[in-house]
């Protein structure tokens, strides 16, 4: 059935509230709703509703269509049908339908949402030969960006009705009033989750998982086992802030250690592309004495479970992916016999993992100052860093990228570019290796393997989120590193440089 006439007046009340200039022009369409007539019927005079998609790339430019009815560079768009659940579905029929794009090449902007960046009105002349007088077109334009998947695509042109596509930058668009709005909109065409869920999991390999109700179509997965979570509200701050608030409305869950995991890409209910910033947290309760406020059920489920549960492929993979990296962690080696483990070699000597982020941008090196009161390099320069817990070096980064500065990376964009086998460490406040390169251990410290990851994309820019540790992020030029620096992270840099893949660093030669 078409958009009801509550779904185009909520529509049009939330867009005046943003752009209340645009009343008068809008006021041939604000009557329409006050009469018995129907906009979104193209029968509907003297004016109706018409819907285009603003369909954005990461170069910043819209795509256009040349209509061969008028000629016209326009976006994507046309009539309201009558299967068109809403004016959104509308405008994602017509962008596959002259284009080939399907819904799930497109995701929405956190900046937008559902709802329209413009409303354009245009004058229509008569066509005789469809017997139309001279009309109104109200044509409501929502903005998209390009999914992930789907950055350089093939497009296939109604040729019926499209002559030509072409790519124009923002201030090449046709139409001045869209073209005013996406200058001043701040969007560039990247991904940005509007969505967060919570991998809970017990540490020892089982999952708290959420069965949606079966007789609600309208909602997103239903009938389908899911994490908890949802879309972010203008209250919450920051996606924690989303996940958080969503486990507490959806089963009174407070969950104290919840960090940033992956971003997972699932589809949502209209067919769109919709990026989920997934967190993970622990917790070991019974799920049926939770407040459950939405869907059927909570319950604990092993790995084992989830290709026998209908569940999004895409979730299936997450917690399978989640439950190869996290198995419960291994007895205690040097407790021996006593803790049922087996005994370490003579001679073993345990390595502590460190990973750093190796963050590139126009040429530069993200570094951070280290607190002068830090018990590690106190004032001294070094990579964004961490120790691994119980958790892959991966999924360690992604915790401490959002943890220290803010940042939000997919794991799936991190690659190892360097890796340092190091025993020294820095001087308090120096930077200076304890002794040189001299051999054996520190002070009696543990030998670290130090991992270097370059992410290829990352969201956000560096925020002090821990000012007791870092006391500034700044970019540096590769060839000209501040002082003091940690050595072994001069020498990671150096490296990723020269293309090298290792360097011992402290071990006597």
């Amino acid at each position: 059935m078409p958009p009801s006439l509550s779904h185009v007046r909520d529509l049009l009340t939330a867009y005046l509230a943003v752009h209340p200039g645009e009343h008068p022009a809008l006021s041939g369409l604000l009557n329409s709703l006050d009469t018995e007539g129907d906009p979104t019927h193209r029968a509907t005079l003297p004016g109706h509703i018409t819907c285009s998609a603003v369909v954005i790339d990461r170069a910043r430019r819209v795509l256009h269509v040349r209509h061969k009815a008028s000629g016209l560079f326009l976006a994507p768009g046309g009539h309201v049908e009558a299967s068109d659940a809403s004016l959104l579905a509308a405008a994602l029929r017509e962008v596959e339908e002259e284009t080939g794009l399907p819904a799930s090449a497109l995701v929405l902007t956190p900046e937008f949402r559902d709802r329209p960046i413009d409303i354009g009105v245009h004058d229509i002349d008569a066509r005789p030969s469809k017997a139309e007088p001279a009309h109104q077109h109200y044509d409501v334009r929502f903005v998209f960006c390009l999914a992930d998947d789907a950055l350089s695509p093939t497009l296939t042109l109604q040729a019926e009705e499209v002559g030509e596509a072409t790519w124009l930058s923002f201030d090449e668009v046709c139409l001045p009033a869209l073209r005013a709005k996406l200058a001043r909109s701040g969007l560039d065409g990247a991904i940005v989750p509007m969505n967060a869920g919570a991998v809970v999991h017990d540490g020892r390999g089982r999952y708290l998982l959420h069965l949606r109700d079966a007789n609600k179509p309208e909602i997103w997965q239903p009938g389908a086992w899911s994490l908890l979570g949802g879309g972010r509200e203008p209250q919450d701050g920051t996606l924690r802030d989303t996940v958080r608030r969503e486990l507490r409305e959806e089963a009174g869950l407070e969950i104290a250690d919840l960090r940033p995991y992956a971003v997972e890409h699932a589809s949502g209910t209209e067919g769109m592309t919709v990026p989920i910033q997934v967190f993970t947290g622990t917790w070991n309760g019974d799920p049926s004495a939770l407040r459950l406020t939405e869907g059927v059920m909570l319950a604990w489920m092993d790995p084992g479970r989830l290709p026998f549960l209908t569940m999004a492929a895409s979730t299936r993979e997450l917690l399978e992916r989640h439950a190869a990296e996290h198995a419960a962690p291994p007895a205690d080696l040097t407790a021996g016999a006593e803790s049922g483990a087996q005994a370490p070699p003579s001679g073993t000597v345990p390595h502590i993992v460190g990973v750093h982020l190796y963050l590139e941008h126009e040429g530069r090196i993200l570094l951070g100052r280290r607190h002068p009161d830090s018990e590690y390099a106190g004032g001294s320069w070094h990579a964004l860093a961490g120790h691994c817990e119980a958790e892959s070096a991966t999924a360690c980064l992604v915790r401490e990228a959002y943890e220290e500065a803010g940042l939000v990376i997919d794991r799936d964009d991190l690659e190892l570019v360097h890796t340092v086998h190091v025993v020294d460490r820095p001087a308090e406040g120096h930077g200076e290796g304890a002794g040189g390169r001299a051999g054996g251990r520190s002070g009696g410290r543990p030998p670290r393997i130090q991992l270097f990851f370059r992410a290829g994309r990352w969201e956000g820019t560096p925020e002090l989120r821990e000012p007791d540790k870092c006391v500034a992020w700044q970019w540096w030029n590769p060839k000209d590193l501040p002082e003091p620096i940690v050595p072994y992270t001069r020498a990671a840099i150096e490296g990723v440089q020269a293309g090298r893949a290792y360097t011992e660093w402290g071990w006597t030669r």
